[in-house]
């Protein structure tokens, strides 16, 4: 019965999306596009604040505060040990970066006494760290170790819901339906993919559907 059950889900899955749009079919057609490896495999420790920075922030202002942050505190250590007003100034820019200050500084001190200077690469290590969720672990496991992962931020959900691959309400919900949905061929890929996808045309609003390279299969589009 859970057998049929299953397939049954499964079957609707396929079905709404509404061949030709395979995944396969969005994943080929974007990688033309965006090749990946732009963001490439960076510093684990690098990925982890500056995926912290980013919350609720555009990454332009993420990029500059991330910069001058590690251009002066380069290491958990250097971090741990800063004065969290001084964090302040380097990354005023950023959202709730008074909150955000104390955080960068109580992670950097938990990475350097309780994981001995290295930041864990495994999703239960990451939660323990303060202010970091799944979207945050994730993007930690694929752009600091390479590992196969789903990084859902909201072009992740916004794009993953108008081309009908989820039919969801929150990243989290998004992640678990992409898990389900994706082959683990694509889940490092998604991410780098629909983040440049959608700051460049799929945008949340005002898209740029006459240059998008897979409107003739996008549901959304036909339907709006």
């Amino acid at each position: 019965m859970l057998l049929l059950i299953m397939s049954i889900k499964d079957l609707r899955i396929i079905l709404e999306l509404k061949y030709p749009m395979t995944i396969d079919t969005i994943f080929s057609r974007l990688k033309e596009q965006y090749p990946p490896g732009k963001f490439g495999l960076r510093d684990p420790f690098r990925v982890l604040i500056a995926t912290v920075l980013s919350q609720r922030t555009r990454d332009e202002v993420t990029d500059r505060a991330t910069e001058k942050l590690f251009a002066k505190y380069c290491t958990c250590s250097a971090l741990a040990s800063a004065d969290s007003k001084d964090i302040e100034e380097l990354i005023r820019e950023v959202g709730f970066y008074r909150i955000k200050a104390p955080r960068v500084k109580e992670i950097s001190r938990m990475i350097d006494n309780d994981f001995k200077g290295k930041v864990p690469a495994d999703m239960e290590s990451l939660l323990l760290l303060p202010g970091v969720g799944r979207k945050t672990a994730n993007c930690v496991l694929v752009y600091g170790f390479g590992m196969d992962a789903v990084a859902v931020d909201t072009h992740v959900h916004r794009i993953s819901n108008r081309l009908g691959l989820v039919r969801t309400g929150t990243p989290e919900e998004t992640e678990t339906e992409l898990r389900r949905v994706l082959p683990k061929r694509h889940w490092k890929n998604i991410n780098e993919l629909f983040v440049r996808f959608g700051q460049d045309i799929c945008r949340p609003i005002g898209p740029k559907c006459s240059l998008c390279p897979i409107s003739d299969i996008c549901p959304w589009k036909k339907n709006k």
